[in-house]
């Protein structure tokens, strides 16, 4: 498994928008729509698995171990399909979370089938899969690995208790990235990005969903159980630091020029981002604020009418394996939801892979996992009103 160096692929998230939520058919179907939930008993199709040994697998581009001199190779998916026998179709289709959404939600809510078994999509839009009905809920025998092996701060989310439904496939963190050599001096605190000497050099991120849950922390709320109140706080804390001329501007991922740029000294952040940025330039640092920051997943789902529900099942489990989570968690840079993975790669007989297994932004220590939360998702009730006043903020 190659080593991270400057000529990696980007990070995926680069691709993304931040809609956070904006698109109307996200909004709507967010909002729960009586007609588009599906009942348990309806989620179903016949399962052909056993005399179709294939499935289709939908994810984001740039999300999974590629070979160096045959790109369009996937080494982990081709040693899965040759222990399995099963063929994997692999749809790099995913750019954003509502278009997708947008994409596959006239099948879901008609009860007709999307053509794929497996989807990878953000938890917070995994939220209203979930509590639309649109998705199967897996057969634990089929996942010992994700049982034996998925961390521990990810396996109970409050849209998903127990992740029935949902397998992380990657994680990360939002937390605050900052150039340490153009500023001069440390940041340590969510309320260190509103000093003077940063005037006008901040940004933080455009979608609610990617934002809210770092700046409530630096309010020191309790994100994994935060209320309306705690929101509309926070949103008077931001809208004054707006007035005061203090944040540059809201972004999708295109902070990641203006700080490496310099036009930004300091910016919400992806950590996955942050090591690509590294690489370039070690005086961008990455911090987890005293505070607190949120930890995040993108995850696994088998969507309703899957026609290859057990194939699927088998995929996701062969990920799990340590020996095979290993080689995504090198490519793709983010947290690994597989802590026994850091194992694998610290045995590697390469000194830049090994390196890998003690990076705190890959395989965070103790000290930082105490200082990780999974905020509680927006409520399909609460997504209207909450939208409004975030998108009034940023200017949407």
């Amino acid at each position: 498994m190659p080593p991270l160096t400057k000529t990696s692929p980007i990070s995926r998230r680069t691709l993304l928008r931040g809609l956070g939520g904006s698109a109307a058919l996200g909004a709507s179907a967010g909002c729960g729509v009586p007609a588009a939930y599906v009942a348990p008993g309806d989620r179903a199709a016949t399962d052909r698995s056993a005399s179709e040994p294939r499935l289709t697998w939908a994810n984001w581009p740039l999300y999974i171990d590629t070979d160096d001199e045959h790109p369009s190779r996937r080494p982990t998916l081709a040693a899965f399909e040759k222990r399995s026998g099963i063929s994997v179709d692999y749809i790099e289709e995913i750019n954003d979370n509502d278009e997708f959404f947008g994409k596959i939600s006239p099948s879901l809510m008609n009860h007709q089938p999307t053509d794929r078994d497996l989807i990878v999509i953000s938890d917070w839009m995994c939220g209203r899969f979930v509590r639309l009905g649109w998705v199967q809920e897996m057969d634990r025998s089929r996942r010992p690995n994700v049982t034996a092996h998925l961390d521990p701060l990810l396996r109970s989310p409050a849209f998903d208790p127990g992740r029935k439904y949902t397998v992380p496939w990657q994680s990360g963190i939002t937390g605050i990235a900052y150039n340490r050599r153009r500023l001069g001096r440390e940041i340590r605190h969510v309320s260190d990005l509103w000093a003077d000497d940063l005037k006008g050099r901040v940004t933080l991120l455009s979608g609610l969903d990617e934002a809210f849950a770092l700046l409530m922390l630096g309010d020191g709320v309790d994100v994994t159980d935060w209320r309306a109140d705690d929101f509309h706080r926070m949103c008077d804390r931001v809208e004054r630091q707006v007035a005061r001329g203090q944040i540059r501007r809201f972004t999708g991922n295109d902070y990641i020029k203006d700080l490496s740029g310099g036009d930004v000294l300091a910016c919400q952040a992806y950590s996955g981002d942050v090591i690509q940025l590294q690489a370039d330039d070690p005086d961008i640092e990455f911090v987890v604020p005293g505070e607190g920051a949120e930890l995040w997943a993108e995850s696994l789902m088998i969507p309703n009418l899957a026609g290859h529900k057990a194939n699927a099942e088998r995929l996701i489990d062969h990920y799990y394996r340590p020996e095979v989570a290993a080689e995504p968690a090198a490519w793709v840079a983010y947290v690994c939801p597989v802590p026994a993975a850091r194992d694998v790669l610290a045995s590697s007989g390469d000194e830049e892979t090994a390196a890998l297994a003690e990076h705190p932004l890959i395989f965070p220590d103790d000290a930082m996992r105490r200082r990780l939360a999974i905020a509680r998702d927006i409520a399909a009730g609460e997504r209207t009103e909450f939208a409004k006043r975030w998108n009034g903020i940023v200017g949407v």
